[in-house]
């Protein structure tokens, strides 16, 4: 039977994958603040840069501070759909407020991470990179990743420039077999 959430992932992830480095780390959770909506695809791009913008604004007015740059973490619920949780790393949690946003949580785990440099349009390369990596490696990604933008394009304008830090947890490792 076809996995429907592994399937939306895979359409993101093209046939030609890059090859800069994959790492497996294993992270504590970390609290942060988050617009949260469903998204097609195609709108995910403008739906973020606004959610960035109302994180930020909530931050400010409670006076609580990112620890990170900002974020999105995607959750597929099918047919090129996901939703989104984005926002920044806190120091605490925020109240939830009236613009919608809310308090969350980056989960702690073994994960897999690559760094992706250019346009966000080809960061599929990424995941194809973690995929074959985990392969290689003997174990199997989880569903819903995460990106860490770590370059503003509203400061650095040229593409080539952009840094996206991609996270896909991983699976428990797998049970041995005893022989």
């Amino acid at each position: 039977m076809a996995d429907p959430v592994h399937n939306d992932l895979d359409a993101l992830v093209p046939e030609d994958a890059g090859s800069l480095a994959v790492d497996r780390r294993d992270l504590d959770e970390q609290i942060t603040a988050v617009s949260a909506g469903t998204v097609d695809l195609p709108e995910i791009g403008p739906w973020i840069s606004a959610a960035f913008g109302r994180v930020a604004a909530t931050l400010g007015a409670q006076g609580v501070t990112p620890v990170g740059p900002p974020f999105a973490r995607y959750f597929p619920v099918g047919n090129h759909r996901f939703h989104v949780e984005a926002g920044f790393p806190t120091d605490r949690a925020v109240e939830p407020d009236d613009d919608g946003v809310a308090p969350s949580t980056l989960p702690a785990g073994p994960v897999a991470v690559t760094v992706h440099v250019g346009p966000y349009d080809g960061v599929a390369e990424a995941y194809e990179r973690i995929a074959t990596w985990a392969e290689e490696h003997g174990t199997t990604t989880s569903t819903d990743p995460w990106e860490f933008y770590l370059i503003d394009p509203t400061e650095q304008p040229d593409p080539s420039t952009w840094r996206t830090e991609v996270f896909v947890p991983l699976d428990a490792e797998p049970a041995r077999s005893s022989a």
